[in-house]
Order: structure tokens, then sequence, then C-alpha cells
């Protein structure tokens, strides 16, 4: 063993200290192809879209401690990404700043509790020859979609169906909540009496901004389209409502937000309820 541990350029102790740490190493090693194995299912389950924050976060959620920079290295080689938005640029596309209402939310994207300031936009899908459209109310302290609307149409009930949807989610006394939406983009749906009388019932004020103020509701759109449709074609109207229910579900559901302390909506409002309790009853 002397003359080997000479010929290695080792020595005696060294090697059995190899020996007697060996076991350990192996449980290491397993530990750490375990975890890169799920971290790669997390990234394989959010669609690629999850990079080294999220996926973090999604094991603390599991109960693993571990930490963010070690995620990072495990998830570097080879390269695991999450998708990185394509650079926009915020635009009127009737070539002109538009105007504001009175009780407009302008460059406000925080929100203090639920159901004080929603935000919504509309946005058009391509399926096959023709188009999907579909309609947002986001509740902005959670980022939760509270209504939405999917038709082959533009008509004013697209707004207004997700606009009740919204109301009817929240048990229906949505009283003084404000609605912020892009005035330029859906003038005539906005305009029309229908709008103003669904408004009125509801008791929801309008706080419609220019295209440039509503960058929550396109942030959403954006990550739609990159997480969620990008590289998939749809021939179906069916196929392309499933695609949009799924999506939304996931949305408030699953998907977590830097925002929101990298919970997903549906939890931030359940921490929002536990806590508003605990305070009620201290």
């Amino acid at each position: 063993m002397q003359r080997l541990c000479r010929v290695l350029g080792t020595s005696r102790s060294g090697y059995y200290k190899h020996l007697i740490t060996e076991p350990a190493r192996i449980e290491r090693q397993a530990e750490e192809a375990a975890t890169v194995a799920e971290i790669r299912a997390i990234h394989t389950e959010h669609r690629s879209a999850y990079g080294a924050p999220r996926v973090h976060a999604v094991l603390r959620s599991r109960g693993r401690r571990i930490n963010r920079k070690r995620v990072a290295e495990a998830d570097a080689n080879p390269p695991c990404r999450g998708s990185a938005p394509a650079p926009h640029r915020a635009h009127d596309h009737r070539g002109h700043v538009g105007s504001t209402g009175p009780g407009s939310v302008v460059q406000d994207f925080t929100a203090t509790a639920v159901d004080t300031k929603w935000c919504g936009d509309l946005t058009c899908i391509p399926v096959g020859s023709s188009w999907l459209f579909l309609a947002t109310v986001i509740d902005i302290c959670s980022r939760r979609v509270v209504g939405w609307s999917i038709a082959d149409h533009m008509r004013t009930e697209l707004v207004t169906d997700a606009i009740e949807m919204a109301v009817r989610t929240r048990g229906g006394d949505v009283g003084g909540v404000t609605f912020r939406s892009d005035a330029d983009h859906s003038t005539p749906q906005q305009l029309s009496s229908t709008y103003a009388a669904v408004m009125g019932s509801a008791r929801v004020e309008d706080g419609s901004a220019r295209v440039t103020d509503n960058a929550l509701a396109e942030s959403f759109f954006q990550g739609l389209k990159r997480e969620w449709l990008h590289g998939r074609s749809r021939t179906s109207q069916s196929q392309a409502r499933l695609d949009l229910f799924e999506w939304l579900s996931y949305h408030n559901r699953q998907r977590r937000h830097s925002a929101l302390g990298y919970l997903t909506p549906v939890e931030f409002e359940q921490r929002l309820i536990a806590s508003s309790t605990l305070s009620v009853a201290a």
C-alpha cells in the first residue's frame, strides 16, 4: 500500500480519508443530480418560461431549503433559461397622446388592497385565417385576472362581459373600484351606452388612460404570447379558446410574479385575507 501511494503521489492518510469520505461524496452527487432533475422538471412544467428566481421560488414552496445561487449554478449547464421579453415600445396607435379620464390612475401600478384598482385591455389571437379576441380585467393589487371574455368579434359585449364577470368573481359588490383601460384602443366599446350602463350598475369608476399608461395589462398579454402561445399554431377556434382558458387558470394559480414576492395571484390574495383576519382578531 505504501509503495502504491508513493507511485500515485499521495499519502496513506489521504488515501484512507478518500475511502472514508466516499459514501458522503456519492450521496452529495446523487442529491445534486436529483436537484438538477427537479429544476429541469419545473422548467419543462412551465413551458421553459421560468428562470432561476422563479424556479427557486417553486422549490422553496415545496419545502426545499436551497440557495438561489445554487439553483442558478445547477441551471447553467446545460443552459436552462427563462423566456426573455421582446423589446417593447409603448405607443399610441392613433399617432397622438390619448386623453385621461378624471378618475385615471396614470402610471400607478400599485394598490394596497384588492378591488380598489383594476386595469384591462384586449388583444387579438390569430386562428388560421381568422382572429379570436380576448378582453381582460386584472386586479392591480394581486395581478389576478378577475374577469375575461373571449369572442370572434370586437363589439361592446366583449368588454362588458369581462367587466360583468369580474363583478361576479368579487361577489357582486365592487362599488368604488377604478377600472383603467386603454381609452384610445377601445373607444367604440367604451363610449357605447351599454358600456356606460354596465359601469354605472356595478358602480365601477372609469379610469381610462393613455396607451403608455396601461403597461400592466400589456405585460399580461406579452406573457401570454411569449410563454404560452409562441411556436404553437392554432387552426380551430375551440383549440384557441382552450389555450386561453389554460393560460388564464395558469396565470392566476401557478405563475409566480416577482412583483408579488414570487407568489401566485391566488396565493397573494389568500395571504392578504389571512393577514387582514389576524389584524382584526388582534
